[in-house]
């Protein structure tokens, strides 16, 4: 079968990123594959970046861009049997034989209930989302019942040798793993700057000897938001690791005890439901390296976390305190919490992914 991928978003490599890829990846061991992008390096790119294996697929121009005209884009879909293309909130019009539309995010800014947006629609063969957060949005937006498809997270194999690791690895700290995209000069979609003052005052409060790490990618327009962060971190244990890359994101996967996530924190998820983490892969990525998660219960976090079992869930920056704590002093508690979330990240593998994704294509 000949299967053409679009992700308008290739040019960050962040989770949706990792979901497309993986999808050209496996699919590409029975098919032919075409990634639409215009620069032919993504392959070697997102193998650095993301550990996805993209040998077997083909870079071609892409089809998709606003340059390429209307007619000629109709032309070229037309040799494929699938299209799998990722929305940015627009419904593409194609001729191939079949055309998947995949959500990575709630689309409220868009209108869909016109009657051109609903005749696209009819040319559409399935609509995949990755969360059920996500799908609830989606199918009241356009009037849809979309498929769920969690996003592919880890390989079983990794999480076999991250579970044989040793626990004298591990040193007392909290990270936060994302992308910084600012909403304004003072705050952002991560809320990087809300757990940044959350450890400030736990320090203040006393603690000691642990430190707080934001691991963050960025686009090079947005370097010049990251000075906030760094004006609030001066002489804290805090550190702020830029664009790092997998060798170094795995080696604070593999030290780290606690795992931070505030996406959507004092937002208005009904009117802007964007601003929430739509699923958690570094959540799960985190877990399956037996990093407790204590994250905020809103987007796509609770469909991963069993509050209380494997993971904590919080609401406001006073339980997230007072629960990272908990952690702190009680290290059998801490150590439990670590085994069951590994265990349960093996729901959100890429094995799984693949064998789901086969289905559905």
């Amino acid at each position: 079968m000949r299967i053409g991928i679009y992700d308008p978003y290739l040019d960050t490599l962040s989770g949706g990123e990792k979901y497309m890829l993986t999808a050209a990846s496996c699919l590409s061991a029975e098919n032919e594959v075409t990634i639409f992008w215009d620069d032919p390096r993504i392959i070697e790119k997102a193998y650095k970046k993301l550990r996805i294996d993209l040998s077997k697929t083909t870079v071609m121009p892409n089809i998709f861009s606003p340059k390429m005209p209307f007619l000629n884009r109709l032309f070229e879909t037309r040799a494929y049997d699938l299209l799998f293309i990722l929305s940015d909130g627009s419904i593409p019009v194609t001729l191939a034989k079949r055309t998947i539309l995949h959500f990575q995010f709630p689309v409220e800014w868009v209108r869909a209930g016109d009657l051109i947006s609903r005749i696209k629609l009819m040319k559409i063969n399935s609509i995949i989302c990755n969360s059920e957060f996500t799908r609830k949005f989606i199918d009241k937006k356009f009037r849809t019942n979309s498929k769920i498809l969690y996003p592919p997270c880890v390989n079983i194999g990794d999480i076999e040798k991250f579970s044989s690791q040793k626990k004298a690895g591990k040193k007392n700290i909290i990270l936060t793993v994302g992308r910084y995209s600012p909403l304004s000069d003072s705050n952002s979609i991560k809320k990087i700057e809300v757990m940044i003052n959350a450890f400030r005052q736990m320090v203040k409060g006393g603690l000691r000897n642990w430190q707080f790490i934001a691991a963050v990618s960025f686009l090079k327009e947005n370097e010049k938001y990251l000075s906030q962060l760094e004006d609030m971190i001066k002489d804290q244990p805090i550190k702020i690791i830029k664009n790092c890359g997998f060798d170094e994101l795995e080696k604070l996967y593999n030290q780290a005890k606690i795992y931070w996530h505030a996406a959507g924190y004092q937002e208005n998820l009904e009117k802007n439901p964007e601003r929430a983490e739509h699923f958690g892969i570094t959540t799960v990525e985190a877990m399956a390296h037996k990093i407790v998660p204590v994250v905020i219960e809103k987007g796509g976090q609770p469909e991963i976390i069993d509050d209380n079992i494997n993971g904590f869930l919080w609401e406001t920056e006073e339980e997230l305190i007072q629960k990272t704590k908990k952690l702190m002093i009680d290290e059998s508690l801490s150590d439990q919490m670590a085994n069951l979330a590994q265990k349960k990240s093996l729901e959100f593998t890429t094995e799984k992914f693949c064998k789901e994704l086969q289905k559905i294509i």
